[in-house]
């Protein structure tokens, strides 16, 4: 076990040694958790629910292009003026 050391400044903020950004795998702007259990603090790097969940579903069906959705738009939309006038 190592120890790595860091001083809270008056704002109670601390810098994450460069180690354990690493190890974490965190960046600038990125997240991190501070997970209480039993007594104990563990930090942990705090993903956003898409991060968490994506490939969670299998499906046969391969996901859209940008392009198809795009074009999913654009064919609701004039399907939808066009059904307009004509009502």
């Amino acid at each position: 076990m190592r120890e790595l050391l860091s001083t809270v400044t008056t704002k109670g903020q601390v810098t994450i040694p460069v180690e354990v950004r690493r190890l974490l795998g965190v960046a600038p702007r990125d997240k991190v958790a501070f997970v209480v259990e039993d007594g104990h603090v563990r930090v942990a790097r705090r993903t956003s629910i898409v991060e968490r969940t994506a490939g969670a579903l299998k499906s046969r069906v391969r996901s859209p292009t940008a392009e198809g959705l795009r074009g999913a738009a654009e064919r609701a939309i004039s399907d939808d003026v066009v059904e307009r006038m004509d009502g």
